[in-house]
């Protein structure tokens, strides 16, 4: 092993390069798919008929394949139909695709645990549906919500890694570029990712918990 040869400037410059790439995706996924998780789950709780059961198929299938096959395809099988993206369009579209899908069915649960008495107080109070919604159930809901978003927004952060299959100059790329130079760097390389990943997973559940005891 070789920490000094791998800790050279040249390599944290190139490491902190890739890395930026890596929090861009990922920063870029998670607001597009909370935006578009919260409409899919809010769609799906309404019970629209048809529509709902149309989204509820999409969300299962999508939810049960693996985030690698949805890049793959993105980058690889786009093109065959005349859709061609480029490598970091190509990741942020899996990773919006997939993650929308595991975080509408977290807003769908979190509305489906409100007790349905709430529901009709506040319509027999004069309300209607939309300002139930967004006075008695949402508020209710976000709470319950924000453990399980987070965690799957960690979990977005941390696959933003398999976009080294179609070779995205993120942080695994660079730690492997660094890698073939030198086996001796492997080690020293791999562990200064790990650190990496830990520290801005780390501070987002401190943000996270900080967050849900506001909101209690």
């Amino acid at each position: 092993m070789d920490f000094i040869g791998a800790y050279s400037a040249d390599h944290f410059k190139f490491l902190l390069k890739g890395f930026l790439v890596t929090l861009e995706v990922a920063f870029i996924s998670i607001v597009l798919s909370f935006l578009i998780g919260i409409v899919i789950g809010i769609l799906r709780y309404a019970k629209v008929p048809v529509f709902s059961k149309v989204l509820a198929v999409i969300v299962e299938t999508i939810r049960n394949l693996p985030l690698l096959l949805i890049i793959f395809f993105t980058y690889f099988a786009l093109p065959e139909i005349g859709i061609k993206l480029d490598k970091f369009i190509a990741a942020v579209l899996a990773l919006v695709i997939f993650e929308a899908a595991m975080i509408s069915e977290i807003v769908r649960s979190g509305l489906n645990s409100i007790e349905k008495g709430q529901i009709e107080a506040a319509r027999s109070s004069g309300l209607n549906y939309v300002q139930t919604m967004r006075h008695i159930i949402l508020p209710q809901a976000l709470r319950r919500m924000v453990p399980p978003m987070v965690s799957q927004f960690i979990s977005l952060l941390k696959d933003t890694s398999l976009a080294i299959v179609i070779a995205l100059p993120e942080l695994m790329n660079h730690a492997q570029i660094i890698n073939g130079h030198n086996v001796n760097f492997v080690i020293p390389i791999f562990l200064l990712v790990a650190v990496m990943y830990f520290v801005v997973n780390y501070a987002l559940s401190i943000v996270a918990r900080r967050l849900e005891n506001k909101i209690a």
